[in-house]
């Protein structure tokens, strides 16, 4: 008889060894799906994108550091996948020629003001020196985010125009000085025929107080004045006034005027280039102009005071602006809106609506913020 094999049963894998083969499993099915889908990512990010930033300032100017400072939070945010590479005034185009720069993709975007497009189009000065309505820069920044600024702007740029650019409004700045002259102004007769520098909107309101105006950019100022080629000029603060060299020109800096009592920067972008970034660095592009606003409200107000001192110290006759000559100034802002009204219907849309908003936001500030005066006076009149 012979003897059978007895076959031996198999151990049956208990539940603990299945789970843990079917958990090895998933595991290397999960990173190597993570890998594929993390290497594009990976590369992606990897992929820094280089944008050409000119500014219309010239490099020692404080205007110039403001659009760094956009820069430097533009560059912080995107860590790596953005850069915008600052550029002074000049270094590509000069500054009058940055908006076409920019639109023609010469340039990938640019910092400058509205008003230096006024020939293109007059109502494009409504988003930089807009009228003296008894408002100031930051409430004009409230009326571009929340009175439907922005959409006008967008309009005028996009539709009206044609332009291919994007661009956010930023930075308000204070009331700008009547400027500097060879001798006080004591009476608007005394601009019936001098040579003064300005731009945009403000150039009519001169021109309309009887001055000679000449329309240039902020580095040229200087030079012309030593020259002769102007009298007197503005520019817009004692920063800027200071390093650009107006205390080796003139003695005389006449401060608060209504010709240029509400402005803020502009930053623009070649639409097709900002188009092409993902969604979020185009988001940091357009709330860094805000951060960049806000910092600038607050640096100012060191800047701008300790720099009116040193003019003071280099021995140049600082004094208020007569009310007759602010008086002129509204007089004429009168003249210029109705004309400027009467042959834009745009201009005069775009006006409506901010005299609405002055209308209700400055009452409240009136009724609402005590004055600042009589606190002042109070404890440092004396």
């Amino acid at each position: 008889m012979s003897k059978q094999k007895s076959k031996r049963p198999q151990p049956k894998a208990d539940a603990t060894s299945d789970r843990r083969q079917f958990l090895k499993q998933i595991g290397t099915g999960a990173a190597v799906a993570t890998a594929a889908f993390a290497a594009p990512n990976v590369a992606r990010a990897q992929d820094k994108v280089t944008l050409k930033f000119q500014s219309t300032w010239p490099a020692k100017d404080i205007f110039n550091e403001f659009a760094g400072d956009y820069v430097a939070k533009v560059n912080e945010m995107a860590s790596g996948r953005l850069e915008l590479q600052l550029l002074a005034a000049g270094t590509v185009v000069k500054a009058f020629e940055l908006q076409q720069a920019v639109n023609d993709g010469i340039l990938d975007g640019g910092h400058g003001v509205c008003a230096y497009w006024y020939g293109k189009s007059k109502a494009f000065s409504l988003f930089g020196t807009a009228p003296a309505l008894g408002w100031n820069a930051n409430q004009l920044l409230g009326w571009i985010k929340y009175g439907g600024g922005q959409a006008f702007y967008e309009e005028l740029v996009g539709k009206i125009l044609g332009l291919n650019l994007v661009g956010f409004l930023t930075g308000p700045m204070p009331t700008q000085p009547l400027g500097w002259f060879k001798k006080p102004v004591e009476s608007p007769e005394e601009f019936n025929g001098l040579k003064y520098r300005t731009v945009g909107l403000s150039a009519d309101v001169m021109s309309e107080v009887g001055a000679a105006v000449t329309v240039m950019a902020g580095g040229e100022i200087v030079p012309a004045m030593q020259t002769g080629t102007l009298d007197a000029a503005e520019f817009n603060n004692p920063s800027s006034d200071l390093v650009l060299g107006f205390t080796d020109v003139s003695k005389v800096y006449m401060l608060q005027s209504y010709h240029q009592a509400v402005e803020c920067f502009e930053v623009i972008f070649n639409k097709d280039r900002y188009a092409a970034l993902a969604p979020e660095l185009q988001a940091i592009l357009k709330y860094a102009a805000e951060a960049a606003s806000a910092d600038m409200s607050w640096k100012f107000q060191d800047r701008y005071s300790a720099d009116l001192e040193k003019i003071k110290a280099a021995g140049v006759d600082v004094r208020k602006t007569p009310d007759s000559v602010l008086e002129a100034q509204l007089n004429a802002w009168d003249k210029i809106i109705a004309t400027r009204t009467a042959e834009d219907p745009f201009f005069a849309k775009v006006l409506e609506s901010q005299k609405a908003w002055v209308k209700r936001v400055v009452s409240f500030d009136r009724q609402y913020n005590v004055s600042r005066d009589m606190a002042f006076d109070h404890f440092f009149k004396a």
